[in-house]
């Protein structure tokens, strides 16, 4: 659905997006994630056809964002940091406005603004002026304006941004349910909220991609994923002595400490040999020992891994061609 391939823009001596390369399947919900500075807003102004690429090609729904902008604003639907409403008109007109600006057929218009209106729940709220609006509220009206034309792709830059936890709970849940139907491109800077909502991640950094995966394929990547947690349940069968031996024999095993007991299960921190991914084996171990796996998972967050992965990319644009001087 949209296709990146060395794309470079610059701002006289400055490099703002340093040749990045992605692709983003349909249907996928995808955060992009980086510092301040990283190049995000750039690239995601490159892809909703707000400023040229100065080298590179991108495509949206197989349209060229260069040489085909037009079709390309058709099929995307894009929420700014800072929603574009406009206060003195009401929630109803503003929708039917931008449909019509859209070139949503004339008999369409109303259906589908009420349609957009109850999608993002500000039905209830439709004849209220836009400016006597709370932010929550605002935010949802400027996501009915992003999908009213029903777009291929979504580009949300900070869609929760400001909103107390309740409100960041409804927009994640709407954002998750257009999810499918909708390629969604999620910029923010809340990582538990990325981790709990997409299925990958993007993250740049100083202009350059620094990696594009699943997260849990991160963090078995990163120095921080060579470690999971594991809950096991013996039924009284084993000692967590027992246990933590048998997992220490598995191939690739590097250490084992026992971290308690949780519910009905011990819990053990599992930490594997540099690149060795132990996880099938030491699954297989517990179950044939007659055990119930309860949880294998990993014990880091997203924030970690994120952490992890952009000082590195830091420490080596430090280091000067040949090594540290």
């Amino acid at each position: 659905m949209i296709q990146v391939e060395g794309l470079t823009k610059k701002y006289a001596r400055h490099v703002a997006v340093n040749n990045i390369s992605f692709s983003v399947d349909k249907g996928d919900i995808v955060g992009f994630l980086g510092p301040n500075g990283a190049g995000k807003t750039t690239t995601m102004r490159i892809l909703t056809c707000f400023m040229p690429p100065t080298e590179g090609k991108a495509t949206v729904a197989g349209f060229d964002v260069f040489e085909q902008p037009f079709e390309v604003k058709k099929h995307i639907g894009y929420l700014p940091e800072n929603p574009p409403l406009y206060p003195e008109m009401n929630v109803r007109d503003y929708l039917t406005f931008v449909a019509r600006l859209k070139n949503i057929p004339a008999s369409q218009v109303k259906s589908r603004t009420e349609e957009v209106m109850e999608r993002c729940a500000v039905a209830d709220v439709k004849t209220k002026l836009i400016s006597k609006l709370s932010k929550g509220y605002r935010q949802r009206v400027g996501l009915a304006q992003a999908i009213i034309h029903n777009p291929d792709v979504l580009i949300l830059d900070e869609p929760t941004s400001g909103l107390d936890p309740k409100q960041r709970t409804e927009t994640r849940s709407l954002i998750q349910n257009l999810a499918g139907e909708h390629t969604i491109i999620l910029s923010t800077h809340i990582l538990p909220e990325v981790e709990a909502v997409c299925r990958k991640v993007i993250i740049i950094n100083k202009g350059r991609l620094v990696a594009t995966d699943s997260v849990e394929s991160l963090k078995t990547r990163t120095g921080v994923g060579n470690a999971v947690q594991i809950q096991v349940e013996t039924n009284g069968q084993a000692s967590a002595t027992a246990v933590q031996q048998r997992l220490e024999q598995v191939a690739g095993v590097k250490k084992v400490l026992d971290r308690g007991i949780a519910g009905d299960g011990f819990v053990f921190e599992v930490e594997s040999q540099p690149g060795r991914n132990t996880r099938g084996d030491l699954a297989r171990a517990v179950v044939h020992a007659g055990w119930n796996l309860l949880e294998l998972k990993s014990p880091y967050t997203l924030e970690e891994v994120y952490l992890a992965l952009t000082d590195s990319a830091e420490e080596s644009a430090a280091v000067p061609a040949g090594g540290v001087q």
